[in-house]
């Protein structure tokens, strides 16, 4: 039974009737509302009775654990009922349904296992995309996945995105271009305090000081957002000696569900509340209380490389729109005020939108899903952002390594690996257990390697201590602590087995082998002179620290490692045993690339990836390999081995722009990281008498990358993005694009343009481009968007300056009607 709106205040209901009405007969639908507004709660519970909801469910997806479990507990309390009656939630390892329930509040990764288990989602009517700005990997493919049932299987499913700080137009085009319905929602004023810049490096400190400075210019609760829990327990210790009648609460994704719970809900004994979050609180979740944000503008993400397959965490601004929803916390339920730690200029240069997950993120799983529904390319789906083809082709090599991919099919065992729910290594470690009897170790392992290090930094990188910690744990029955999280993850893998815990001594060895079936492009042998440096099979160099009890180990399988450029550093390994090693060993004719020793090497060798065991010269390699091995290098080196002249950066600036201009037309991705790694596919004719690095910088870049192009892509690029604009004078100008899509930039002599009222535009009338007028010494004078203006107002003002500089040139009293010219006048005879 649905609920009565209309006697709940809160701003979305304004727009519930439109709701309605445009579900009855659209599709797809966009809601737009500010935090706070009441979507994620009233919404969903309006909806109940729809006749075109029937006897069906509504799934509301989630990017958070904690919001999918306090957004069910809401709407629960809004119906009079407990959770897992009409409103339940899944999330991974918990899940509160029951027959009764008609609204599933999930985490997104659930929704992609149940299309894979029900492609055609019989019990969905709605499914809704809360927060969709946060642009997550997982609901990404789930959007993929539903407009793919929507078009093909179901018809009348309905989908709805809901967000707060999204491009809706552009996010409409990708949609079909289907309606929006915008609340203007009911926020409360919120002042900008613009501290100034801070030093990541001293955040901790710095972020303590702004905030006991707002507790004493302002009442109310405190919301501090940080990147990371090591900054946010720093500033927790030193508030806690400096405020002592203020209640002080962290909030990170691996905090125990109670101690979220009380960060989120009012203090019992009245007392001023700080929360330090993570970007868990940007969205989603109302803290009571709260009317002061102290930001520190930093955020802590996944970088992945697709080249050596490692990811590593940067700390990184946030975006504009992360900002703002930042902000937007402290003005929910009165005036506020948020202090940002950084300047006004520093926000002017922030990105205005957030990356999406999808475009640096590890792919293995999303191509492992696309595999499990039977498509080998992912790019036949609609996406709302595409994921990168290098990342695409840099997750397949991943999971044929897993076997778990052949011939860009799903293999028996691939499906196996799909059922269970975690990342594609941690389930063929546990299936290669589950064969060897190993999984008492391997579930421990699995949760140790996902969850937080429970282990200080100084207690080394030997992964066994956390096994054997977690054992210790579990037998002498602790239920607080560094395990709990693990221990509870650990359990809910023994469940998926139906097997009891395990506390035994463990064997290094065998922990060594289950993790190099995880990762075995992470098996590391220890380098001569062993300087507690090791190779890793994949090519590259990794350290331990020197004093490390697995420092003078000669082969380690690497479990956490950080991806850093040049040497890695190696956070959580076990020694490994060479002779487990074994079926891994091959005889291989490799062919390489050496820069430096002047192109192509071929030998025959034995190795373990990139670690060779044995070598001999080979004499006549296999053409086809020495084609490859160009290809490789080009990979790992082709912005030093190719001619990327600034004509080739033109042109792929020129085409990146029109990806983002007009992203229904399925430009491609022309990046320079892109091209490198899929150059297979539009280099590999013009490589086979390459065999120097000379042979390759003579290559005619430009030339081979425009024919890549499809042809109707190649007949429009000028007409769309032309590289030159024609000016009165008669010149053609070159103009000057950028690959974030910004206005292209036309710098041109301010004399050539007389005559010429308006700004020149590119793909077709829609992009203005920015003019950077020049003095006829080619100096900048004006850059300008709006040329008319120009002409009516600053033009006499820089007039009165040039004149005198360049008296020779034409400075007419009237710009529109004089004859434009490429330099000074010619006097009439």
């Amino acid at each position: 039974m649905a609920i009565d709106y209309s006697k709940i205040d809160l701003p979305v209901k304004e727009i519930i009737p439109k709701v309605i009405d445009l579900l009855k007969e659209e599709p797809t639908i966009i809601l737009k509302a500010p935090p706070g507004a009441g979507k994620s709660t009233l919404i969903p519970l309006t909806l109940l009775d729809e006749e075109w909801l029937k006897d069906k469910k509504i799934y509301m997806l989630e990017p958070r654990r904690l919001a999918a479990k306090s957004i069910a507990t809401r709407m629960s309390e809004l119906l009079g009922e407990k959770v897992g009656q009409t409103v339940g939630y899944r999330v991974r390892f918990d899940t509160r349904v029951s027959e009764e329930t008609r609204i599933e509040v999930l985490t997104e990764g659930i929704l992609t296992r149940m299309i894979h288990s029900d492609n055609a989602l019989e019990n969905a009517g709605l499914i809704i995309f809360d927060e969709f700005h946060e642009r997550s990997l997982h609901a990404d493919v789930a959007m993929a996945l539903c407009r793919e049932t929507q078009q093909v299987l179901r018809d009348d499913l309905k989908i709805m995105v809901m967000s707060a700080t999204l491009d809706m137009p552009q996010l409409s085009a990708m949609l079909d271009n289907c309606p929006i319905v915008e609340s203007e929602g009911r926020m409360f004023p919120v002042a900008l305090n613009y501290v100034g810049d801070s030093d990541k490096f001293l955040l901790p400190e710095l972020t303590a000081r702004t905030i006991m400075n707002a507790v004493q210019e302002h009442d109310g609760d405190v919301l501090c957002f940080l990147p990371g829990q090591g900054e946010i327990r720093k500033c927790e210790g030193i508030l806690r000696g400096q405020l002592k009648d203020f209640a002080i609460h962290p909030l990170y994704g691996q905090l125990s569900h109670g101690k979220q719970k009380a960060a989120i809900s009012p203090n019992r004994e009245g007392k001023r509340k700080i929360v330090l979050a993570t970007s868990i609180a940007e969205t989603s979740l109302t803290i009571q209380g709260v009317t002061i944000v102290v930001d520190t503008g930093f955020t802590r993400t996944q970088q992945f490389d697709p080249n050596s397959g490692l990811s590593r965490l940067e700390t990184v601004m946030v975006s504009k729109d992360a900002a703002d929803q930042r902000a937007g916390r402290a003005g929910r339920l009165a005036p506020g005020v948020c202090y940002r730690m950084w300047s006004a200029a520093t926000n002017s240069r922030l990105d205005e939108q957030r990356i999406p997950e999808i475009e640096q993120a590890d792919l293995a799983s999303l191509v492992l899903d696309m595999a499990q529904w039977g498509i080998i390319n992912p790019a036949e789906l609609s996406w709302v952002t595409p994921p990168p083809r290098g990342h695409v082709l840099q997750a397949r090599e991943t999971l044929e390594q897993l076997e778990a991919l052949e011939n860009n099919k799903i293999t028996t065992h691939g499906k196996a690996i799909h059922r269970l729910p975690c990342h594609p290594r941690i389930s063929h470690m546990l299936l290669y257990a589950e064969k060897h009897d190993l999984l008492d170790l391997a579930t421990d392992l699995a949760a140790i390697v996902e969850e937080r290090d429970p282990l200080p930094r100084e207690a080394g990188i030997d992964i066994n201590l956390r096994v054997e910690g977690l054992r210790r744990y579990r037998a002498e029955k602790h239920t607080g602590g560094r395990f709990r999280q693990i221990e509870k993850v650990a359990e809910s893998y023994r469940r998926l087995f139906k097997m009891q815990p395990e506390n035994d001594e463990v064997d290094d060895f065998e922990t060594g082998v289950l993790l190099a079936h995880a990762y075995p492009e992470r098996i590391a042998c220890s380098k001569p002179g062993n300087n507690a440096q090791f190779q890793l099979a994949n090519g590259k160099i990794a350290a331990a620290g020197h004093r490390d009890d697995l420092a003078d180990e000669q082969w380690l399988a690497v479990a956490h490692i950080d991806a850093r450029d040049g040497m890695g550093k190696i956070f959580m390994a076990s020694a490994l045993d060479p002779k487990d090693l074994a079926p891994m060993v091959r005889e291989k004719e490799i062919v390489t690339w050496d820069t430096e020793d002047g192109g192509l090497i071929a030998t025959k060798d034995l190795r373990i990836g990139n670690i060779v065991l044995k070598s001999t010269p080979l004499q006549d390699p296999d053409p086809s390999h020495l084609i490859k091995a160009i290809t490789v290098a080009i990979k790992k080196e082709g912005k030093q081995l190719l001619n990327f002249d600034e004509e080739v950066e033109q042109w792929q600036a020129r085409i990146m722009s029109l990806k983002k201009w007009n992203p229904q037309e399925n430009w491609p991705d022309v990046s320079t990281e892109t091209l490198l790694l899929t150059n297979e596919e539009w280099l590999l004719p013009y490589l086979d008498k390459v065999k120097r690095p000379d042979d390759l910088k003579k290559l005619k870049l430009k030339d081979i990358l425009h024919h890549s192009l499809p042809w109707d892509k190649q007949e429009v690029l000028d007409k769309l993005a032309p590289s030159k604009i024609s000016v009165p004078s008669g010149s053609h100008i070159k103009l000057k694009y950028l690959q974030n899509g910004n206005d292209p930039v036309l710098a041109v002599r301010l004399q050539e343009c007389f005559g010429l009222s308006e700004t020149p535009t590119v793909n077709n009338g829609t992009q203005k481009v920015v003019l950077h007028l020049l003095s006829p010494g080619f100096k900048p004078v004006q850059i300008t968007s709006d040329l008319n203006s120009f002409w009516n107002n600053a033009y006499f003002e820089v007039k009165k300056d040039l004149k005198r500089r360049y008296p020779k040139h034409s400075w007419p009293e009237d710009p529109w009607t004089e004859e434009a010219v490429r330099g000074v006048k010619k006097k009439k005879s």
